[in-house]
């Protein structure tokens, strides 16, 4: 493209010492008048990012060596690494399920939040539209990892529990805590989020609710028309609309409401001190996309053998399979999503924290879990929406206090310390409960 050639080219002409210097100067500043031209119309119509010329002209260009330092050495939470390994030798040598399934579970961690690092980074070189789209791919990828590992080996209530625990700990964990932490830094003000973009959001969820809900209803009332394949047909129909709407929701978020429902960077911009450090990538495009396809093969691989570990482990530590799914499983696929939202909520960018913890249960709830039933659909797996009557009440209780919680617009360290006690709530309620279809599993 002529924006990314044209600094090159004036670069090439002051080292070349041409005579016809001043000509090629004009000559190449009316070219980059055009580009930027170009670059404003396009960000004025929402299919580039604000800080395109900052991007395209600041890309690095690192060694291998640097790339992995940047990537691998710069985050403590990589310290965890070396258990992903470790978790394959205990595999073989002892055959230890509770010691396979809970290295596995550390070792992708530091694996999940440096997807989302990548995921990032990448974003920088893309539009609002294609960043959205890889926010979605990736912003996921674990649970999703996880929940077709569980898939292909029939463990469809391990899929169902493990999507259902990941959004109830983005509503009410991630969420909670953000609001908590922000609460603290800025004690003295309520902070403020855009009131407009969270009842959107709120609608989302409890659209995801109904989907949900119905087939539930229809096989405890007894109501289907097929008794066994009714539901199954339901489930499949509403995952197909849910994902027909999830496809809106994004050409609706970045495209025709794009000045309404994307964060304000200029404005986020003027009052972050630091915000060159943060906007400028550390990697390149291609640097970003190597890495993203190394970590997902590594969280795929670590996947299978934590999923092969899951009834094991429930048996050794005699804890119940329900409470590893919805519990100790997503808090591993949020570690990214967990540590941007306090982040962002610390430095009272609460419109930001609401993206990535909503954002995220919205992604799973109207994407990830309607792609597991078509997916399933394909593998000829009977996967469906009949999440039973318990969970289903739980997500649909959750939905209903978060929404509460989100329409006034504002937060305190109040409202985050309630939103984490329910969530001890809903962790101990799992603890206790027997899923009655675990045969199933």
């Amino acid at each position: 493209m002529s924006h990314c050639t044209v600094p090159a080219l004036i670069e090439a002409q002051v080292e070349m010492g041409s005579v016809n210097e001043l000509e090629h100067k004009s000559l190449f500043k009316r070219e980059e008048d055009a580009t930027q031209t170009k670059a404003a119309s396009l960000m004025e119509q929402g299919s580039l990012s604000p800080n395109f010329r900052e991007h395209t002209a600041k890309s690095p260009k690192n060694s291998v060596l640097k790339s992995i330092k940047i990537v691998i050495l710069s985050n403590k939470l990589n310290l965890l690494l070396p258990f992903g390994p470790l978790a394959i030798l205990v595999h073989y040598m002892i055959d230890s399920k509770g010691w396979v399934f809970l290295l596995s579970l550390v070792g992708i961690t530091p694996l999940a939040e440096r997807l989302g690092y990548a995921t990032e980074q990448l974003a920088f070189y893309t539009g609002p539209t294609v960043g959205g789209l890889l926010n979605a791919t990736f912003g996921n990828v674990t649970e999703l990892i996880i929940s077709i590992f569980a898939l292909k080996n029939g463990m469809i209530r391990v899929v169902q529990l493990t999507l259902l625990g990941s959004i109830l700990s983005n509503m009410l964990l991630v969420l909670g805590c953000a609001f908590f932490c922000g609460g603290l830094v800025f004690y003295q003000k309520d902070q403020v989020f855009d009131k407009g973009i969270a009842v959107v959001n709120s609608g989302l969820l409890l659209m995801a609710v109904m989907g949900i809900l119905f087939p539930a209803v229809l096989h405890y009332t007894h109501s289907e028309v097929h008794a066994g394949s009714s539901e199954l047909a339901l489930s499949r129909f509403s995952s197909c609309i849910m994902l027909i709407a999830y496809a809106a929701y994004l050409f609706f978020q970045l495209k025709s409401q794009s000045n309404s429902y994307s964060p304000l960077e200029e404005e986020t911009n003027q009052n972050e001190e630091t915000s060159a450090e943060d906007e400028d990538p550390e990697i390149s495009k291609w640097e970003a996309i190597i890495w993203l396809s190394i970590l997902t093969a590594w969280v795929s691989l670590l996947s299978g053998y934590l999923v092969d570990a899951i009834e094991g482990a429930s048996v050794s530590w005699n804890i119940p399979i329900a409470f590893i799914s919805v519990i100790l499983l997503p808090i591993v696929g949020n570690a990214a999503e967990h540590a941007g939202a306090i982040m962002f909520a610390m430095k009272d960018k609460l419109d930001l924290s609401l993206g990535v913890a909503i954002g995220s249960s919205i992604q799973i709830s109207m994407f990830a879990v309607p792609f597991c039933v078509v997916i399933g659909w394909m593998m000829g797996e009977q996967m469906d929406l009949n999440f039973q009557l318990f969970e289903t009440a739980m997500l649909f209780i959750t939905v209903i206090v978060v929404a509460f919680f989100l329409q006034e617009g504002t937060s305190n360290y109040f409202k985050g310390l309630m939103l984490i006690l329910c969530y001890l709530i809903v962790a101990a309620s799992f603890f206790v409960h027997e899923d009655p279809h675990q045969d199933g599993i």
